[in-house]
């Protein structure tokens, strides 16, 4: 019957060479796709993580060569008298159990060194209010006398090198920037898993890829093993 008719090798063939065609270019439309979207997400976290992996990169060797990069800490004592007005908030504190100073106290330290002591713990006792105020490349602290409002302090400044190595541990820096460096963590990763993937993409045009992944993955792993304690 015409409807069952058996086709020849060469119908069949053709008929054959006609089912796939769509499917290279499925395959196209799909890599075109996610090199697209890798490629964005590989700028855009690295234009997020930018500034913050220059500045992670140039105090990784300032903090690797610490010890020769010389520093002279500049330390500023000084000697304040706490107005009359700031004695009685400094009593009214210690009465209602604050465990920061109470602010008019804390602005006149401010405006007396420089201090910032905010919102920080104070140690009170029977004779004196101590607090201490680090920050990156800097400390400072400051005590009161209870009795006569005589404020002592001092500031040590280290320098901008150890400015910049405190920022990169994270050491006294605050709330602020402990996000920012979970942030860039998260920025630096998205950067690398995405060109990782990328050089997946065009690693048959470049046959060095896979040798210098390779190599860049060995190297740390050849000197924890073999040279880290020595």
């Amino acid at each position: 019957m015409p409807g069952n008719r058996i086709l020849g090798a060469s119908e069949q063939r053709a008929a054959r060479s006609t089912v796939p065609a769509a499917s290279p270019r499925r395959r196209g439309s799909a890599r075109q796709f996610w090199s697209k979207q890798l490629h964005a997400w590989h700028w855009i976290s690295a234009a997020i993580s930018l500034t913050g992996m220059l500045v992670f990169s140039v105090t990784g060797l300032t903090l690797n060569h610490a010890a020769s990069i010389g520093a002279e800490p500049q330390v500023s004592a000084m000697t304040k008298q706490l107005s009359p007005a700031g004695q009685a908030a400094l009593a009214r504190g210690q009465e209602s159990g604050l465990a920061h100073l109470p602010s008019p106290v804390a602005a006149e330290l401010e405006a007396a060194t420089g201090i910032t002591a905010g919102q920080g713990e104070a140690e009170w006792s029977a004779d004196e209010v101590y607090i201490a105020v680090p920050g990156p490349g800097r400390d400072a602290w400051a005590s009161i006398d209870r009795a006569s409002g005589r404020i002592e302090a001092e500031v040590t400044d280290r320098g901008a090198v150890s400015f910049l190595n405190d920022l990169h541990k994270g050491r006294n820096t605050g709330t602020a920037w402990f996000w920012f460096i979970d942030l860039l963590a998260v920025a630096s990763i998205i950067f690398t898993i995405t060109g990782l993937l990328l050089l997946q993409l065009h690693a048959r045009k470049r046959p060095s890829t896979w040798p210098l992944v390779g190599l860049g993955t060995a190297l740390p792993v050849i000197v924890i093993l073999f040279f880290l304690h020595v």
